[in-house]
């Protein structure tokens, strides 16, 4: 199964924060057995993932798995929990008894509400018990259900966030700048974002790279694709390039492979 083409959630129980922890972890979300079996039935299956530079954490409740992130395969055992930042792609090859409790954060979510930077996380594999409490860990895994897995990590996220109320002015200034972005068509570039939000293009790269890890200009061109490309696959009748910013649906189509690596037309039926 692959993202975007596919639809992975259905796998899956979604949770969105619903409070203050809304603008800092897009979900959290849980294996569901019964969608994971309607689903491949008892096949293995591989689950593609393209870059979003978005801090997620697995917590494994089930057996073993893979995660291939970027050239390097990482077996995870049973009681290993990682965090990545999924800034490549990424591919989680599973079984059908696939288990895992996931929370994914949005771009600078992590510094926000725990104090660590993520830019140090990209292309690796880290352990969960480095940016988490191994009992806080611990409790999750023992939990008798979803909603008290949601309810542990959500208090402790909760209770992170009231002792760094301080603003981080360099992560506001790139949500803003993201949030410009998104509300201008998707078309704006550095300078003219720079000149928005009255800075100069050299601190707006500055700002993306000390928050996200990444310049400014690949982020919002991953950002952009990604929103068009599920817009077309949702309603590909009703597409148009130009609410996404793009000059003709050509140049949408070779931003979508210089992002996927695949053409449209080879998902087609």
């Amino acid at each position: 199964m692959t993202e975007i083409f596919d639809n992975i959630r259905k796998l899956y129980r979604f949770y969105l924060p619903q409070n203050e922890l809304a603008s800092y972890i897009e979900f959290i979300s849980e294996s569901s057995a019964e969608e994971t079996f309607r689903q491949v039935a008892n096949n293995p299956f591989t689950v593609r993932m393209f870059p979003s530079w978005t801090p997620t954490c697995y917590i494994n409740l089930g057996d073993p798995y893979q995660l291939t992130v970027g050239l390097t395969v990482y077996q995870i055992q049973k009681q290993t929990d990682v965090l990545i930042l999924r800034n490549s792609i990424v591919e989680r090859h599973n079984l059908p008894t696939d288990h895992i409790f996931t929370i994914k954060f949005f771009p600078g979510g992590l510094e926000a509400i725990l104090g660590i930077n993520q830019v140090q996380f990209k292309d690796q594999v880290v352990p969960l018990e480095t940016i988490l409490p191994i009992l806080l860990i611990q409790r999750i895994k023992q939990a008798i259900n979803f909603e008290e897995r949601v309810n542990l990590i959500e208090s402790f996220f909760l209770n992170q966030l009231q002792g760094r109320k301080k603003a981080d002015h360099y992560r506001t200034m790139v949500s803003n700048t993201i949030g410009t972005f998104g509300a201008n068509g998707m078309e704006l570039n550095t300078a003219q974002l720079a000149d928005r939000m009255f800075l100069t293009s050299k601190t707006i790269n500055r700002y993306f790279h000390r928050v996200i890890g990444t310049p400014p200009k690949q982020y919002l061109s991953m950002m952009r694709v990604r929103a068009a490309l599920s817009s077309y696959v949702a309603h590909n009748d009703r597409f148009s390039p130009d609410d996404f910013g793009y000059y003709d649906m050509s140049h949408f189509y070779r931003d979508v492979v210089r992002f996927t690596g695949q053409k449209i037309n080879e998902r087609r039926p």
